[in-house]
This record gives structure tokens, C-alpha cells and sequence, in this order.
């Protein structure tokens, strides 16, 4: 019997991309811990299967990378820091100095900068070198670029947590909308009818 593939031993999202995530790669980031209606909770990041899926899927690592629990680990440490900014910025609030402090680190542990190389039969280029050792923090460092770039840009003030409890994911608003699915704003709009219904009855 064959091993099964990481995508098989991998869960899979239950929602599609909030809103903004497509442009900033920190917000899917966020978004990989997941709390749905019903106590459920999908952890996208949960075991190194699954971290190895969504690197993978957002060009950050091979398949075969084999990322290890302690990268996972350190992975789902950086969500819940980028995840306390996100809430900081949001709710008009101080940033945590761990959380800023946890992004920082990660921007300047590894090369911003494209190296200069030079190849015989076509000269001098530049890119970036990334020996498999430097993977996970080449990731980080990438996370955290992109969240330094929403949380500064333009579209912050766009930044919202998502209208529909228990979802604790996070979109850039367009307009009213305030929840990061077609599901969550149904929700939403059964809860509203739910409860002019029961006002009226009692009325």
C-alpha cells in the first residue's frame, strides 16, 4: 500500500479567500485557523503535512521540503503574532510589543536583497538563494513583509475582523461588507431575520 500524499493527509479549507487575501499573503496567513458554527475548528497549519501544503501552495517551499513540527510550531507562532497586530490595528489599540517584536525579527534574520551572480554564457543577474535550511525563515521573513505592507499601505484602513460570529477570520472591506464569505454573510442575514421575527412576535 502507497503513503499517502500530503495532500491527502492535509485538511483543506472550508471557506474560499477572504477578501484581500489574494493581494497580501499575511491575511491568508491569518486566515489558516479557522472557527466554524458547531464548536468546529479547521487548523490549516496544524500538523507539517499541512504546513508543508500551504508553504507549498503559496510558492514558499517545495513539496518536498518536509517541514518538521518544530517549523509548523513556529509557523502557527508567527499567525497568532501577525493575528494580534491585525486585532491591534482593527480595534484602534496598542500594538503588543512581543508581536511586533516576533515580525522584526523575522524581517532582518534573513537577506532582503537579491544577490549579484554571474553566469558564463550570460552575465551578471541577481536573485535570491535560499539553501533548504533557510526555508521556514525565508517564509517568516516573507509573512512578515507582507503584514508590515498591509498594516502601513493604503488598504489598512480597509482591514476588518469578520460580522459573523464565531468566524474569526479577517478581510479588507469593500463597501458594508463586513464578512469574509457568501456563508458568513448569510449567517448574518438569517440571524437579523431571526431576530426581527422574534421581536414581532412578541411585540
Amino acid at each position: 500500500m502507497s503513503e499517502p500524499s500530503i495532500a491527502e493527509l492535509a485538511p483543506t479549507a472550508p471557506l474560499p479567500p477572504a477578501p484581500g487575501a489574494e493581494d497580501y499573503l499575511a491575511l491568508d496567513f491569518v486566515n489558516t485557523a479557522i472557527a466554524l458554527p458547531g464548536g468546529q475548528y479547521v487548523d490549516l497549519l496544524g500538523t507539517p503535512e499541512a504546513a508543508n501544503q500551504w508553504l507549498t501552495g503559496h510558492a514558499l517551499a517545495t513539496d518536498d521540503a518536509g517541514v518538521q513540527e518544530m517549523c509548523a510550531t513556529q509557523l502557527r507562532a508567527m499567525r497568532e503574532h501577525v493575528r494580534a497586530l491585525f486585532a491591534a490595528r482593527v480595534d484602534g489599540l496598542p500594538a503588543l510589543p512581543s508581536a511586533l517584536s516576533a515580525v522584526n525579527d523575522a524581517l532582518t534574520r534573513v537577506p532582503t536583497a537579491s544577490l549579484l551572480l554571474w553566469d558564463e554564457q550570460n552575465g551578471p543577474y541577481r536573485a535570491a538563494i535560499c539553501p533548504p535550511n533557510e526555508i521556514l525563515d525565508r517564509a517568516l521573513a516573507t509573512i512578515a513583509a507582507s503584514a508590515a505592507d498591509l498594516l502601513t499601505g493604503a488598504d489598512a484602513d480597509s482591514l476588518a475582523a469578520c460580522d459573523s460570529p464565531p468566524c474569526n477570520r479577517y478581510l479588507l472591506r469593500h463597501g458594508r461588507r463586513h464578512w469574509c464569505s457568501t456563508r458568513c454573510g448569510d449567517r448574518v442575514r438569517a440571524a437579523r431575520a431571526y431576530a426581527r421575527r422574534t421581536q414581532s412576535h412578541s411585540a
